[in-house]
């Protein structure tokens, strides 16, 4: 009797035990569908899509840029997760196994077996095959949906992850052999220097060099220079102010420039140019062409000539207006500076000597590094999110500095020579001179 209620007990331990084996296994089948379909969504990710997420405003979008901030941690703590769910996946499939098939003692060979293919294919197909194919269809959107699950397993395996990055990274030191067949940037560059002596020629290769990495922020126009007409402007102001500005191309706003509604070429304008003051203008506009700042020049080209225009109006995250860019500029990253009857001679820096030089305020930062002959990366450091040299001037004081005032960076001094309304019109440039010079 004793017998009959011990085997009675054990089925019924066994019927409440199985529906919880089975619910976490399909749980752990899930955990690692997602970290595996994870490992292709995040790293497909090309420099351009991760240009495209910064712009999002969505949380789950900004976990994934800050997410593959550090890629070798996120790696290695997928890769710890993945390891013990599906060791775990296999050690559950095993007990349900025994429990549902029950095998002739002296088959062992078979049971093992059947094991072996029965867990393999549902690794295979639930946690390789299946969550890699979607994740491959469409990268962004995948990632977009598991980025709150994927940061939770980088903070709970992160003090793993970093110790075995620290010591991959040793290993993979002490193994790689000093020279590599790949050439960074930095060494083409040189080569560059090195083997054209022409000045035009250096600035032209390197500018094909760089061209993929150059953002429409960096060579921009910024919205403090650009010249617009008020929608509501008479024909007669509007051909005055064309006249005045030498432009062949205006953007045309209501109240302000973050309210453009088109554009109006001059071209248009010549038929009717006998019309009175009261011409509808409005009507001959086109619609404008807007861009994000961190959209790459690369892929504004292609956009300008399959769209077949030359200007667009550059938005930041917010949607307001801060510049616009034409097809004028970014062809000046490569092939230097255009100019045409209307540009002005006069340049915005002033030369001094070697070590100091006069820059108005407006100078973008990558035009002061350029005129000084320095790494175009120089103030990355400490520019934050200015572009211009007065805004890196006020980054780095923290608050509006007074007219003279000197403000010390590194091995650079800034001297505001000009302040009007608060607005620095002219810094003074000091490269410290090196000891013992």
């Amino acid at each position: 009797m004793d017998y009959l209620s011990a085997f009675t007990s054990l089925l019924f331990v066994n019927a409440q035990v199985t529906p919880v084996l089975i619910f976490i296994l399909l749980l752990l089948l899930g955990f690692s569908f997602m970290i595996s379909g994870s490992e292709v969504a995040f790293f497909s990710l090309n420099y351009k899509d991760i240009n495209l997420l910064k712009t999002k405003q969505s949380d789950p979008y900004k976990r994934i840029v800050t997410l593959l901030e550090t890629p070798k941690t996120l790696l290695a703590s997928m890769l710890i997760a993945n390891s013990f769910i599906n060791i775990a996946i296999i050690v559950i499939s095993n007990l349900l196994i025994d429990d549902t098939i029950h095998f002739i003692p002296s088959f062992h060979w078979l049971e093992f077996f059947i094991k072996v293919i029965i867990v393999t294919s549902i690794l295979l197909l639930f946690c390789e095959v299946m969550p890699k194919v979607m994740a491959t269809q469409n990268n962004i959107r995948f990632a977009k949906q598991v980025s709150g699950f994927v940061e939770t397993v980088n903070y709970i395996c992160k003090p793993m992850s970093k110790i075995l990055v620290k010591y991959s990274d040793i290993i993979e030191r002490k193994l790689t052999s000093k020279s590599s067949g790949a050439v960074t940037n930095e060494e083409m560059s040189h080569a560059i220097d090195i083997t054209y002596p022409e000045e035009s020629e250096k600035n032209i290769l390197k500018g094909i060099l760089e061209f993929g990495t150059i953002t429409v922020k960096q060579i921009m126009k910024s919205r403090i220079d650009v010249s617009g007409v008020e929608n509501d402007t008479d024909f007669g102001q509007l051909t005055a102010q064309i006249e005045e500005l030498h432009y062949s191309r205006l953007p045309v706003y209501k109240e302000s420039l973050d309210e453009v509604i088109g554009m109006i070429h001059t071209k248009d304008l010549l038929p009717f140019l006998d019309n009175d003051a009261n011409f509808n203008w409005q009507k001959l506009m086109r619609p404008p062409f807007f861009v994000h700042e961190q959209k790459l020049i690369e892929d504004l080209l292609q956009e300008f000539q399959t769209k077949r225009i030359h200007f667009a109006i550059v938005v930041d995250e917010f949607g307001g207006t801060s510049g616009i860019v034409t097809l004028e500029d970014i062809l000046e990253e490569v092939i230097g500076e255009i100019k045409d009857e209307f540009d002005e001679e006069e340049t915005t820096f002033k030369k001094l000597d070697d070590n100091n030089y006069i820059f108005e305020g407006k100078t973008m930062i990558n035009d002061v590094c350029k005129a000084m002959e320095l790494p175009v990366d120089t103030f990355d450091v400490v520019k934050g999110e200015s572009d211009s040299l007065a805004g890196l001037v006020l980054e780095i004081a923290g608050e509006i500095p007074k007219q003279l005032q000197i403000v010390e960076c590194g091995d650079f001094e800034f001297t505001v020579l000009e302040l009007v309304k608060y607005r620095i019109e002219k810094v003074k440039v000091t490269i410290k001179p090196m000891i013992g010079e």
